[in-house]
């Protein structure tokens, strides 16, 4: 039997080139999170890596609300904790240690995030499903994918995937140097497993 090809996960020593300035002048989480994250909300920050999105989505969702950043990676998520160490946030944030093959969250949440990690992952089908239920009723989840990693018509393929694990489009939101879908459970499957 051959060797399958693993994907490529952006090691913890990279973490510099997902967060930096020039990412700042083209990311900016406050403007990109927004019209989405609401005070209460339990967000997940899957493959959060650094943290860059998870202090904006920590302030966003307000002292009522929760972050779950989760990454497969814990030298990942130390950096992400050292960001938010001995401030407000710090007692918003869950961290959390994914499974080589399942995310494993507790719980329900209102929003996932995936910026530029759904291509890292090996078996997205099955991805998509423990995505689907963990969404309380009205959830969504985002996925930006950079187009550089990312052809169309890999994203094609991706988006097929969403829709068989009962995932829907409700959304295309524009993101700079990224292709993107806003997904929510199927109407009638909103609260299937």
């Amino acid at each position: 039997m051959g060797k399958e090809k693993q994907p490529y996960v952006c090691p913890a020593e990279l973490a510099g080139t997902l967060d930096n300035l020039l990412r700042r002048l083209v990311h900016k989480p406050r403007k990109i999170l927004g019209p989405y994250i609401r005070e209460g909300m339990t967000v997940l920050d899957l493959g959060c890596g650094p943290g860059y999105f998870t202090a904006e989505l920590a302030r966003l969702a307000g002292e009522e609300g929760r972050v779950i950043a989760a990454d497969l990676q814990l030298r990942m998520l130390e950096k992400m904790a050292s960001k938010i160490r001995g401030t407000d946030l710090e007692k918003r944030v869950e961290i959390h240690l994914c499974q080589s093959d399942r995310i494993g969250i507790p719980g329900k949440v209102d929003f996932v995030l995936a910026f530029w990690m759904v291509h890292e992952v090996p078996d997205q089908q099955r991805m998509f499903e423990e995505l689907k239920s963990v969404l309380n009723p009205g959830g969504r989840i985002w996925i930006i994918e950079p187009k550089i990693h990312v052809t169309e018509k890999s994203f094609k393929k991706m988006i097929a995937r969403t829709e068989s694990a009962g995932l829907e489009i409700i959304e295309r939101p524009k993101i700079s140097l990224s292709r993107t879908v806003l997904l929510a459970a199927k109407r009638g499957l909103e609260h299937a497993t």
